[in-house]
């Protein structure tokens, strides 16, 4: 649990921290001029890609109860921000880094998704579950007495006691 709550406080940090690495990185191991209008696009688009995926994240119930995320945003948003790391260092392995990167991105947004909906089902369910077991508890339920300790006559649940009936017709031309 310790490592998962540590995790998303990194989700977080990581939003602003992995973007400026890649900066930094691009400083102190240096590179060419195409690659800084490389780095002028990657930036940004790490940027909100990471932004998007923590915000997804965040967005579950289960997170927001938890304070933790599941094991499976460990391995692979962890293994995404990983070759988003080994990109910043801008080695001979930078290529094989940069392709990992886009599809562990892909991989952790729709993963992120599928979390996101399948967590949201399991609370829908929960929720009518409980509803209809109140529901079935209140229609077997006796009914009481009232003040007076006569039991009070049972109604069909659309009719108001007052025995009148309002009929509205509608024609159209």
């Amino acid at each position: 649990m310790l490592i998962r709550r540590a995790f998303l406080r990194w989700l977080v940090a990581a939003v602003v921290v992995l973007p400026i690495w890649l900066a930094v990185g691009w400083a102190i191991f240096g590179g060419g001029g195409w690659g800084t209008l490389g780095l002028i696009i990657t930036v940004p688009i790490a940027f909100i890609a990471l932004g998007i995926v923590a915000l997804l994240v965040w967005a579950r119930p289960t997170v927001r109860a938890e304070r933790a995320v599941s094991w499976t945003d460990v391995g692979v948003v962890g293994a995404w921000h990983a070759s988003i790391i080994g990109i910043g260092f801008y080695g001979q392995g930078s290529t094989f880094f940069g392709v990992a990167a886009i599809l562990l991105a892909i991989a952790a947004f729709w993963v992120a998704i599928w979390q996101l909906v399948s967590d949201g089902a399991r609370r829908v369910q929960a929720t009518m579950s409980e509803f209809e077991r109140i529901a079935a508890q209140q229609a077997g339920s006796p009914v009481r007495p009232d003040a007076q300790g006569e039991m009070p006559a049972r109604r069909p649940p659309f009719d108001d006691g007052d025995g009148e009936v309002i009929i509205v017709r509608e024609v159209r031309d």
